[in-house]
């Protein structure tokens, strides 16, 4: 299959079960949500270990309906995420390309975004995991800054507690402008949607 005929995969990380739903970890996996709700769709069970919708993400430059794109939500905790990354882009054919993946980034301020392809992990388990399981970290990120934890908590402790309530009455506005993020990723192209997302507000 063609890359111009292969859907785009978008995978938003976080760790399953109702315990972790609010994490700052699992920011990835709410901005997938989001975007099954523009679509009206919604996130069904698939064999790969995953929660999938295929829809159309965002509108071209015409106006029309924007590219083909399964999203999904892995099944596994965080630090497995890559098995299910893997077989959803061998089963839907995707090239790794047209891989986006959307994670908390803790070196990013709160509510920033940044967009990128490939570079380091940063420690975070479930881009190490994608990229084991990948071969390569030449797959797309979004990166939904979380922040540094305060004083001297440690990192994967802050990761794994809910936002606070300050945090979570932007949340929704954040949430909306990854999900365009992602939108503007596959419908402008890396360079181009850069531009956008990272200019100053």
């Amino acid at each position: 299959m063609s890359e111009a005929s292969a859907p785009w995969l978008v995978v938003g990380l976080g760790n399953p079960g109702p315990q972790y739903a609010g994490n700052r970890h699992n920011v990835g996996a709410m901005v997938v949500d989001e975007l099954a709700d523009r679509a009206g769709g919604r996130l069904r069970s698939h064999k790969a270990r995953a929660s999938v919708e295929s829809v159309r993400l965002g509108t071209d430059p015409g106006g029309g309906p924007g590219p083909r794109g399964v999203i999904a939500v892995p099944h596994s905790y965080m630090n497995l995420s890559g098995g299910p990354t893997k077989a959803l882009a061998s089963f839907y054919s995707v090239p790794v390309e047209q891989v986006v993946v959307v994670h908390d980034e803790l070196d990013i301020p709160f509510g920033e975004l940044r967009l990128k392809r490939g570079g380091g992990e940063g420690g975070h388990n479930g881009l190490r995991s994608i990229s084991a399981s990948l071969g390569t970290k030449d797959y797309l990120r979004v990166r939904v800054g979380v922040g540094r934890p305060p004083g001297r908590m440690d990192a994967a402790a802050y990761v794994l507690k809910d936002f606070s309530s300050t945090e979570r009455k932007e949340l929704p506005f954040v949430l909306d402008e990854a999900a365009d993020a992602v939108e503007l990723l596959v419908t402008l192209g890396l360079t181009d949607a850069q531009q956008r997302v990272h200019a100053p507000r």
